[in-house]
């Protein structure tokens, strides 16, 4: 059986699709770790885009992100395959052959892939030769929080305790976590349902209309990427002119750390590793 069924309006995925997102997330896993090789300074970013469509078309493979629309209706596109973000830059930088990789940064590299209809996600962010202290404790703090949340994506407990782990594990360790973006089911779409926010907003009411599946307990076959995007400033975020590209709002250092996985009788499977 291919086709999955639902659950308060989240896919639960059949043995068939999981192991198609198993394909697909091994793929990711792939272009990362050539990534961990590429990353180093005078590197551009479009060197890194082409490395990375090179490793997914080998496997007759498409690129999730290119041609994705943009959330303003009528926006551009995303051009390219890799969304590439450096220091103050959290999501969606776009590769130029302009962008050079400079010692002590740091840069968020995230790699979307469809193989046969289903999809892999999975960001990292990977220091750029020698980086400081602060920028390598904001990497340290915001991987993480992101095994935090995973050690709680256990069967019958709920999305909030997800959220909690990575709030708490940030905030106990002195940085912001990105509110304006979230953690997000995955499948046969890049984004489905449902919205996982990587904190527990102080107003429960608020939380329970605007997020409805924070309450909601995890069932096995459930998959999403989480994905918390942390701030060494404010939470706080801007869009660039270029509608893509969304940096801090303060300009201070962000990092963001992100595994497809799936929900299981036991522990949490990571689909984006080899």
């Amino acid at each position: 059986m291919l086709f999955s069924r639902h659950t308060n309006g989240i896919r639960i995925k059949t043995a068939r699709e999981l192991d198609l997102m198993r394909t697909a997330g091994r793929i990711v896993a792939e272009v990362h770790a050539k990534m961990s090789e590429m990353v180093q300074p005078g590197v551009s970013t479009a060197d890194l885009d082409a490395a990375a469509e090179a490793i997914i078309r080998g496997y007759d493979a498409i690129p999730a992100f290119v041609n994705y629309p943009n959330a303003r209706q009528g926006g551009p596109v995303f051009p390219a395959t890799l969304c590439t973000s450096i220091n103050e830059e959290l999501v969606h930088g776009i590769p130029s052959q302009q962008r050079v990789l400079a010692e002590g940064d740091i840069i968020s590299i995230d790699v979307g892939v469809i193989y046969n209809g289903y999809v892999g996600d999975s960001g990292w962010t990977y220091p750029v030769g020698q980086v400081s202290a602060e920028a390598q404790r904001l990497l340290e703090t915001t991987e993480g929080s992101l095994w935090a949340g995973i050690a709680q994506a256990k069967s019958n407990n709920r999305f909030v305790d997800v959220s909690r782990a990575v709030q708490e594990y940030v905030e106990e360790r002195g940085f912001a976590v990105v509110r304006e973006y979230t953690s997000h089911g995955v499948g046969s779409k890049m984004h489905e349902e449902p919205q996982i926010l990587n904190f527990v907003p102080t107003d429960r009411r608020d939380a329970a209309r605007s997020y409805p599946a924070m309450n909601r307990r995890l069932v096995s076959g459930m998959t999403f990427a989480l994905e918390p995007m942390v701030n060494a400033g404010v939470w706080e975020t801007r869009i660039h002119d270029d509608e893509w590209t969304v940096s801090t709002k303060d300009g201070s250092l962000s990092a963001h750390f992100e595994h497809t996985i799936a929900i299981t009788n036991g522990e949490p499977e990571i689909l984006t590793t080899l």
